[in-house]
């Protein structure tokens, strides 16, 4: 089980920074809903435990989930993405850099660099991008 840390004083400056649930714990005793745990020498606390408290350990939480796995291509013995469009664009520190969405994968928060690599063969998307988007950084 893991132990809920809310309200473990730790010797961390500030409790923001302490981890969410401490280690795993064996159960040595269970009466109604309070567990009585089998905690390291290190730890200077009562034993017993709120069942509110305490989270199963899950071995493998995400088993019924299957993840696709992602096409890029191999060039010169290199892995490249596919750009599927250009999402926006902005200047950071006076580069411009592209958002875009790959093929076969979704979510990608990133920026990227107008002058890498991703963007060698994709000349005419962007510039679709900005005729359609005249606003946006160039």
């Amino acid at each position: 089980m893991f132990l809920n840390e809310q309200n473990i004083i730790t010797a961390r400056s500030f409790k923001k920074l302490n981890d969410k649930m401490l280690n795993s714990f064996q159960i040595i005793e269970s009466v109604d809903s309070f567990y009585k745990l089998k905690l390291s020498e290190t730890m200077h606390i009562h034993d017993v435990f709120h069942s509110e408290l305490l989270h199963s350990v899950v071995d493998n939480f995400l088993s019924d989930q299957k993840n696709e796995s992602l096409k890029s291509i191999v060039i010169n013995d290199e892995n490249k993405w596919e750009i599927d469009d250009i999402l926006n664009s902005w200047r950071y520190k006076r580069r411009l850099q592209y958002r875009v969405k790959w093929k076969s994968y979704n979510n990608d928060l990133n920026w990227y660099n107008a002058h890498d690599d991703e963007f060698m063969n994709t000349q005419e998307m962007i510039d679709d991008f900005h005729i359609k988007y005249s606003r946006k950084a160039h």
